[in-house]
């Protein structure tokens, strides 16, 4: 009987001890795994951080390059041109014996002119409404079907944020306080109008015709959709809008008087507007990539500011989606 009973403590001995080796190898390989992934990972993220810096220093030399030759932007030129899809593995760190096409990098993206927008930054100058750009932005509101009220909602709340921003440089006194802390936080890019009170459905509608920029801009003529146009020249219905852009591509306008009589708005016309509201070229641009590596995608949008042939970024914005991120969003 003591026999037996040593025999069955030295058999439960021994099947704990395989279930502590067991569970010390499973932990142990677990561990392994987690080293890997983390390590694949954070070579897949410097990957397509090099990828994205080097797209968006080879937009930089587009446009340093279309500066030299000349200060009108059109979109016939080499910068407006959209980059197609492309594949960029044998650039990549890969091991040249892995065969899996989900390492397969692919990159695109696009350069596109924000001064063909609305500029927001515009409806408010040295703390006052600007009468012609709330005219543009009514037109554009009219447009898209949007409560016009929520252009003087705009122009409030901006009025209220910039002056609270002000302040800063202003004394301390307790009416300034109490102003900039209800005020609204300043707002720097499109997405944040929400801060000022505007719907998001209202913002995301805007998206395609208006920009904030981190000042005041001109409109560019040659760039400016049909409806932007429409918004911003009282005279021109849309259908004249839409002759312009067709007329347009095929021969851009050389100055802003040339660009102004064609939309009938110029010196001479019975609808005159503001030259210095107006021009041929730009100095800002948003450059937006889009890397797709493995089973990862990247997407990023770049505000540069052109000046001479210097072209700086004022910021940048990173989305990452995993393609299960992805396949809940069909």
């Amino acid at each position: 009987m003591k026999r037996q009973t040593q025999q069955g403590a030295a058999l439960l001995l021994a099947m704990l001890t395989v279930t502590l080796v067991a569970t010390f190898a499973s932990a142990a390989l677990w561990q392994q795994w987690r080293g890997v992934e983390i390590e694949s990972a954070e070579r897949s993220r410097t990957q397509m951080q090099w990828i994205l810096n080097g797209a968006l220093d080879w937009s930089r030399l587009i446009l340093q390059e279309d500066a030299r030759n000349g200060e009108v932007d059109h979109l016939s030129e080499p910068w407006a041109l959209p980059l197609q899809e492309a594949r960029l593995s044998s650039f990549l760190a890969v091991d040249k014996n892995n065969t899996d096409d989900a390492m397969d990098a692919f990159l695109s993206g696009q350069i596109t002119d924000q001064q063909g927008l609305l500029n927001v930054r515009n409806l408010v100058v040295d703390g006052k409404p600007k009468p012609a750009a709330v005219r543009a932005f009514t037109r554009l509101f009219n447009q898209l079907d949007l409560p016009g009220s929520q252009v003087q909602t705009l122009v409030d709340q901006l009025i209220a944020s910039d002056a609270a921003s002000n302040a800063d440089t202003k004394p301390d006194i307790q009416s300034q306080g109490l102003a900039k802390a209800l005020a609204p936080l300043k707002p720097y890019r499109m997405e944040q109008l929400i801060w000022l009170g505007l719907p998001n459905s209202t913002v995301q509608a805007l998206m395609p015709y208006a920009t904030l920029l981190p000042k005041t801009s001109t409109l560019n003529l040659n760039t400016a959709s049909a409806e932007v146009l429409h918004a911003a020249l009282p005279s021109v219905d849309m259908a004249q809008a839409h002759q312009i852009v067709t007329s347009r591509a095929s021969n851009h306008f050389k100055s802003v008087p040339e660009g102004l009589k064609a939309a009938g708005a110029g010196e001479g016309t019975s609808s005159t507007v503001d030259v210095s509201d107006f021009s041929v070229g730009s100095n800002f641009f948003a450059v937006r990539g889009r890397l797709r590596l493995g089973d990862s995608t990247v997407q990023e949008v770049s505000l540069v500011e052109r000046s001479g042939t210097l072209v700086k970024v004022v910021w940048r914005q990173r989305e990452v989606q995993t393609s299960a991120s992805m396949a809940s969003l069909q």
